[in-house]
């Protein structure tokens, strides 16, 4: 079964996300809003505020403007209550621990999980020191979906430097949280591919805005692929 790259019927949908006037620095003001279950994408160059972008809507920076999630104001959750559910994944996570498991809810399904996004499930007992730079990126996303909380994932190239695996396991697993729990999620990439591949719209961050980025202005050999669902 294709994954949808949207929800469906999603014109008819209230947004899962919400945004309104947001604004730090030399990002926004920023309008947009996501459907339950809707994937775009965010391209631009370094330093275009990307990341800025992604933690003004997860609250974690001071910022102008306001966020709303199933219709609540952010103003109106602490932060931490609104950040387990719109959760900002890094390119480069912190961890507390010195080990992985810690990192974890106590009954969080190792054996389950971590094949899906191709990590031994030994890697539970492993100390941090001892991952490479792609398993800690791969963890840190399995450590960022709360079954039945996050509703929105904020990525921040969340598959660089992964090998054509990893990504397709990357793909495959953000496809199910969208299918399964709607997960709406926004994801700042710099692969037009994986772009196109999920995302339902695309947005270019130039001068602080986010340009649309239209059909005409994808290079004609890369092709839209549905991701797989096991």
């Amino acid at each position: 079964m294709n994954a949808p790259r949207s929800s469906p019927d999603a014109g008819a949908q209230a947004p899962r996300l919400r945004l309104q006037a947001l604004h730090r620095l030399h990002v926004g003001p920023i309008d947009l809003s996501l459907c339950p279950g809707e994937c775009i994408s965010v391209m631009g160059a370094s330093g275009a505020g990307k990341s800025v972008l992604l933690r003004m809507i997860a609250d974690l920076d001071p910022h102008e403007g306001q966020a709303w999630l199933d219709g609540v104001a952010s103003t109106a959750m602490s932060a931490p209550l609104w950040r387990r559910q719109v959760t900002y994944v890094p390119a480069e996570s912190g961890w507390w621990d010195d080990r992985v498991a810690p990192h974890f809810a106590p009954d969080f399904d190792f054996a389950r999980w971590l094949p899906m996004l191709a990590l031994d499930p030994a890697a539970r007992d492993w100390p941090v020191a001892r991952l490479s730079t792609g398993e800690r990126q791969r963890l840190a996303l399995l450590r960022a979906i709360r079954a039945g909380v996050t509703r929105v994932l904020l990525l921040d190239e969340p598959t660089s430097g992964l090998d054509p695996e990893a990504v397709e396991c990357v793909e495959r697993l953000l496809a199910m949280q969208q299918h399964a729990h709607g997960v709406a999620i926004i994801l700042v990439t710099h692969a037009q591919a994986q772009a196109d591949r999920m995302a339902s719209r695309q947005y270019r961050l130039e001068s602080g805005q986010l340009a649309a980025v239209h059909a005409a202005d994808v290079p004609a050999n890369l092709s839209v692929q549905g991701v797989q669902i096991a």
